[in-house]
């Protein structure tokens, strides 16, 4: 399924693929398909038939390469001003992605700049092609990269995120896994067969404990440990079925046969 403004959902064996379909634009995110992906992610997130989620480009150039500048130019001359961070009627896109209950991969084929900086960031687990590069170039354009800031200085050292911000350089994918911005640099040929492959993995896994692992870490990771251990969030793995079904298969020596409750 392809929507108007460039967006395609497909479902296979509890994997979900989201694909930025706009390669002529470079996957650049109007408002369109900003609005597409928060429904989209909502849905996959309500969807118990959906275990892990691939966010991926179309094309070989570009994962995405930011907000629309174009449409951004258009609005910005006309009556109304452009909208701040977190503001307006609807969802913001990059937290509804970072707020999906399922696992997120996000596979970059190219160039993920800006926005598509902030997409990326907002997924779980990020995968590289060799030829990506990887940047927040607002300050270039006197934008301010709201969600970007907080995430980046959250995942590579803060040293790295003030060069990486202040600059508004971009950095290769072999550089962006030195600093563990991405998890794992692989051919262009290869990332989606290895981003389809690992979500496969993760989705063959007991569900509610991997969703909880997100859980835990999304709402946890900032406490000091002895709260952190209390916090009891997520779905409850230690009294669902798939925890005696998954004990009952190991003792058998059988795969198990995960329900999700």
């Amino acid at each position: 399924m392809r929507t108007e403004n460039g967006l395609r959902v497909a479902v296979a064996d509890r994997v979900a693929t989201v694909t930025l379909d706009r390669p002529e634009r470079l996957n650049a995110l109007s408002t369109g398909l900003q609005a597409d992906l928060v429904r989209a992610f909502d849905g996959l997130d309500a969807d118990d038939d959906v275990w892990a989620v691939v966010l991926t480009g179309a094309g070989e150039k570009a994962f995405c390469s930011g907000v629309d500048l174009k449409e951004v130019r258009e609005n910005d001359t006309g009556p109304a001003p452009g909208l701040r961070p977190m503001a307006g009627f609807s969802r913001n896109v990059f937290e509804t992605v970072l707020e999906c209950g399922k696992p997120t991969i996000a596979a970059l084929n190219g160039w993920a700049l800006g926005g598509g900086c902030e997409l990326a960031l907002a997924c779980d687990i990020r995968l590289a092609a060799e030829h990506a590069q990887i940047g927040l170039p607002e300050a270039k354009r006197g934008m301010g990269a709201n969600f970007g800031v907080h995430l980046l200085s959250r995942i590579v050292p803060r040293g790295i995120a003030y060069e990486l911000l202040y600059t508004g350089e971009a950095i290769s994918a072999a550089e962006a896994a030195r600093w563990g911005l991405v998890n794992r640099v692989v051919p262009g040929a290869e990332l989606a067969a290895t981003a389809a492959a690992l979500a496969r993995q993760i989705a063959g896994n007991a569900p509610l404990t991997v969703r909880r692992y997100k859980a835990a870490i999304g709402k946890g990771g900032e406490l000091p440990l002895a709260a952190a251990l209390r916090l009891g969030v997520g779905p409850d793995p230690y009294h669902s079925a798939d925890r005696v079904e998954g004990v009952a298969a190991f003792v058998e020596k059988r795969p198990p046969v995960w329900l999700g409750r």
